[in-house]
């Protein structure tokens, strides 16, 4: 350091430090490599300037002098000058910003729920995560969310309980994910103890003569017209296959096997299966278009793509059936009611709903137990027209 301008820095030197013009560095006495850099406007700068391991210059501004004090200078230039000594940068790196729930539903979506999931569940979760948590939640740092947090975004969506519960549900995945990934460190999840909401079951099955009227329905939607052909087509398959809704909306004509006669679903919510393909389903496939170009066998009103709004059609199909609560799903709830009352057994409806699981099926047995009841009094009252004579006790 050139000596000339060595001195002993401090409020009152720095203060009365001038150059003419230009700059100068003048270095202190006592810590080799600390100095303040002077401008000929007054301007008055500490700095740092040493050779590393390496041999390479190694140079800092600390802060402006009158920004900060001499001594508070002195201390920091006492820790840059370690870190280049022992060869590191002279500032540590910024500790990079902690992420929000934000990141983690980006995060979330795209590593778990698009490589994981089928495409319907892939569109719900998007849903819940865009809808109800970033809005909410998204510009919070991780670790902020606190339990009431997602108590008061649960609170607010308690006139959809179902909504309310599942997206609590999404919300505390990802926040065990999250611990997984090391985005958070381990604690607490903020979804626990969150009561979901007591969820009563709705089960509406459709009546035989209920049947009867949405056949006729369907039949004068196809022949005066009004509906896109394709929705009809989709409702009847719906109602003869027992399937999910976006299994049907997503059948292409590429999984229609006529020699093996079966329909091979892809994308269905518990992974591949197969549909047999009976004459009733045949009868309808038979009758819809098939649009050059297209792959979906329910076609929807953009070029080459599927039917997207199958829920409106169903909408004004079941008013002018006098349906007014029965919801899409029902029509599966429906298959697997008309399946027990003619005999069928729960694995075998298992089976033809694609139930990965026996509990699922589980939910009908209730229906079974019916059917049990009116075959025991069909088989009794038999039995005891025979046993029981013209007594009081003989089955009616």
């Amino acid at each position: 350091m050139p000596a000339r301008n060595a001195i002993r820095i401090s409020k009152r030197s720095v203060d009365a430090l001038t150059v003419e013009r230009g700059d100068a560095v003048f270095w202190d006495r006592d810590l080799t490599g600390f100095g303040v850099r002077v401008y000929a406007t007054g301007r008055k700068v500490y700095v740092v300037q040493m050779r590393g391991p390496g041999g390479g210059m190694k140079r800092a501004t600390l802060g402006a002098h009158g920004e900060m004090a001499p001594d508070e200078a002195r201390k920091d230039a006492a820790g840059v000058l370690d870190r280049i000594r022992r060869g590191e940068e002279p500032f540590p790196p910024a500790p990079e910003a902690e992420p929000t729930v934000a990141d983690l539903a980006a995060r979330y979506m795209k590593a778990h729920v698009e490589v994981n999931c089928q495409p319907g569940t892939v569109e719900t979760f998007r849903r819940i995560v865009d809808r109800y948590i970033v809005p909410e939640l998204g510009r919070l740092a991780l670790s902020a969310v606190e339990r009431s947090h997602v108590s008061d975004l649960h609170f607010g969506m308690r006139d959809k309980p179902s909504q309310a519960n599942q997206t609590v549900g999404v919300l505390s995945k990802m926040f065990r994910l999250a611990e997984a990934w090391g985005m958070t460190p381990p604690r607490r999840n903020p979804c626990r103890s969150v009561r979901p909401y007591t969820k009563t079951r709705r089960e509406r099955f459709l009546t035989p003569e209920e049947y009867r009227t949405l056949g006729r329905v369907l039949d004068e939607a196809e022949t005066q017209g009004g509906f896109l052909p394709s929705g009809v087509a989709a409702i009847r398959l719906l109602l003869l296959t027992g399937c999910r809704k976006n299994e049907i909306v997503t059948l292409r004509w590429d999984d229609i096997d006529r020699t093996a006669g079966e329909i091979r679903l892809r994308e269905s919510k518990t992974g591949a299966r197969r549909i047999p393909l009976t004459p009733a389903v045949e009868w309808v496939l038979a009758g819809v278009p098939r649009i050059e170009g297209n792959p979906w066998v329910i076609a929807g009103q953009k070029p080459g793509d599927h039917l997207k709004n199958l829920d409106q059609v169903w909408a004004r199909l079941r008013r002018r059936a006098g349906l007014k609560d029965v919801r899409i799903h029902d029509c599966r709830h429906s298959y697997a009611s008309r399946a027990l009352a003619i005999g069928e057994g729960l694995p075998t409806i298992g089976k033809l709903l694609g139930h990965r699981k026996v509990t699922t099926t589980a939910r009908y047995a209730h229906l079974a137990r019916d059917t049990e009841k009116a075959s025991a009094v069909r088989v009794g009252g038999s039995i005891g027209a025979d046993i029981l004579g013209g007594g009081e006790g003989r089955a009616a």
